[in-house]
């Protein structure tokens, strides 16, 4: 099958994810500085919004944008607003995640949700219903960034604690990072921690993870395992346009601001690609799965490095 590319525009500095990088950042300064003004069921929602989008724009820097250079790029994405999640570990595994012979594999992909055998039973009783719980949407939400970081962060410091790889070095330079935002936040905003992690941090990542939560399921065909969800008026910008998913895993390269586009140009044939995967917004994505199961935890099993 044949998509229509778009053409190629040989820029020094795509200007729209600048200026994003600029609104997100500028609108995390006033936010956190102000934040006494703002009543509580508006911090919340607005905290989450900035968090959600920041770890988005991170993901846009992975894939190479705004520049050319990876030095700069960088620079500009790999600020922790969220705290917990070191920019190169983020980097390392989005970019495994991105083979997608190896999409949903629980050995080989890095984001993957589901588990072979031997990881199942060794979470015990109370981690497989956490998980099974994760594994419809308000559960994801709700459950989802606690495990999440959790699990993360007590992994990443045993790897701190027997020297694995660069660990200590990426622990210790996301750290520093992590003094400047705390800085600002605690020195020069006067917000306590339990304000910045319940007002920010919980609630970023519980929205960040309604965009991952339907966007992959286990298939044998590869292209059937990536998800599309359209008429995401709200949601879609915030995501940067990954909600039509399977657009960026074929053509990773693309800047969300082009990636509409390449999805309206080459809609039927992304639709066949991944054999009619496709949810009518996020609402519909809610309203299948709110409470009901997405999938079973346990991986199919056809891929015997799985089984």
């Amino acid at each position: 099958m044949e998509f229509v590319e778009l053409k190629s525009l040989d820029r020094g500095l795509e200007w729209p994810t600048a200026l994003l990088a600029f609104a997100i950042y500028g609108l995390w300064f006033t936010t956190t500085f102000f934040y006494r003004d703002l009543p509580w069921w508006v911090l919340t929602p607005l905290g989450a919004w900035i968090i959600a989008w920041q770890l988005n724009l991170q993901h846009e820097t992975i894939h190479g944008h705004p520049t050319r250079n990876r030095r700069v790029n960088e620079m500009i994405g790999r600020w922790p607003l969220s705290l917990w999640l070191p920019y190169s570990i983020y980097r390392s595994t989005h970019l495994a995640h991105h083979r997608d012979e190896n999409l949903t594999d629980p050995l080989d992909d890095p984001e993957s949700y589901y588990w072979a055998d031997g990881q199942w039973c060794a979470l015990g009783p109370f981690g497989r219903a956490v998980v099974a719980a994760q594994s419809t949407l308000l559960g994801r939400m709700i459950l989802g960034p606690a495990w999440t970081i959790s699990r993360f962060v007590r992994g990443l410091a045993r790897d701190v604690w027997r020297g694995k790889g660069n660990t200590r070095v990426i622990v210790a330079r996301h750290l520093l990072e992590c003094a400047v935002i705390l800085i600002w936040v605690f020195g020069v905003c006067g917000m306590p921690f339990w304000v910045y992690v319940a007002c920010f941090v919980y609630p970023g990542l519980s929205l960040a993870v309604v965009r991952s939560f339907a966007e992959h399921r286990a298939e044998q065909e590869v292209g059937k395992r990536t998800a599309i969800v359209e008429n995401a008026r709200i949601l879609g910008p915030l995501f940067l346009f990954n909600n039509l998913h399977a657009a960026h895993h074929l053509r990773g390269r693309l800047p969300w601001y082009q990636i509409p586009k390449f999805y309206r140009l080459n809609r039927a044939a992304l639709i066949e690609r991944n054999g009619g995967l496709v949810y009518n917004s996020y609402f519909d994505v809610a309203r299948r799965y709110l409470l009901t199961s997405h999938h079973g935890p346990l991986h199919p099993g056809w891929d015997q490095r799985a089984a």
